[in-house]
């Protein structure tokens, strides 16, 4: 049996809030439940017809409740819905073995939608980036839609890095029209510490979906290895950790490598 403020619920989840305002208004007019067919017109001719029945049958199950106490839990749902959307959903990934109390998905699906999302503005971190054959692909996919992908890799050891496999290089090469970045971490002349590595491991599409994981993009971290993360949509997160990447850039803290690939880091000491 459906409960009346359940199925309100769910429309102020499924429809646009104008739409919302559109069938409070009319509601309001009724005279009890035993009217709503005067109403359902308003819902427009794309609403899921179930949800609508549901509600028709939830209401007069409790004819006690007036037009205008279901008029405004209409407008209560539709408001508490934009809440949420505006602060984001955030969905627990996990990637590995099964305890049935956590869905799984692999990580390359969840990096794949986030790529596929992206109409505009792509950027990715990673400290390691292999050959994976469906990353490359939905790039390549999201660079015909003229999406500008920016991209931030762990420089090879070879260029001064602490990675031995050159994913800067094989970027290039497979997708030539990204914009590459690497981190040149410098070490404090007062300090005997080492220096940093990109080890951050992320993607967001358009400041408005995020994918946080502790994956490397290589096919271990696609297809072996036990791995988690969380795919925030909507919200601040997304928008501020875009922004965030984009102030690395522009003050130069991460460098973008040039058409020959990078170069090595300058070695501090006597010459």
């Amino acid at each position: 049996m459906d409960d009346l403020w359940s199925v309100i619920a769910e429309l102020g989840l499924d429809l646009h809030p104008d739409r919302i305002a559109t069938i409070a208004a009319k509601v309001e007019t009724l005279g009890s439940a035993n009217q709503f067919a005067l109403v359902k017109s308003s819902f427009g001719p794309n609403v899921d017809k179930d949800m609508v029945a549901r509600l028709d049958r939830a209401w007069k199950l409790s004819i006690e409740t007036s037009p205008r106490d279901v008029a405004c839990a209409l407008r209560g749902a539709s408001a508490t819905a934009s809440l949420l959307e505006q602060r984001g959903a955030i969905e627990l990934v996990w990637t590995g073995p099964s305890s049935g109390l956590v869905p799984v998905r692999h990580t390359e699906q969840v990096l794949c939608e986030v790529i596929e999302s992206a109409k505009r503005r792509l950027f990715l971190v990673s400290f390691v980036a292999y050959e994976v054959e469906s990353i490359t692909r939905a790039l390549r996919a999201a660079i015909g839609r003229h999406v500008h992908i920016d991209v931030l890799l762990e420089s090879s050891s070879e260029h001064g890095g602490k990675v031995g496999y050159d994913s800067v290089e094989c970027m290039r090469r497979l997708l030539p029209s990204v914009n590459l970045y690497t981190w040149q971490a410098v070490k404090s002349a007062n300090t005997t510490l080492l220096t940093g590595a990109v080890h951050a491991k992320c993607v967001v599409a358009d400041g408005e979906l995020a994918f946080l994981t502790s994956a490397n993009f290589t096919s271990a971290a696609m297809e072996r290895n036990m791995e988690v993360g969380v795919l925030v949509r909507g919200g601040g997160v997304p928008f501020e950790l875009h922004r965030h990447l984009d102030a690395l850039v522009s003050t130069n803290v991460i460098e973008k490598v040039g058409d020959k690939g990078t170069k090595p880091r300058a070695k501090k000491g006597k010459p």
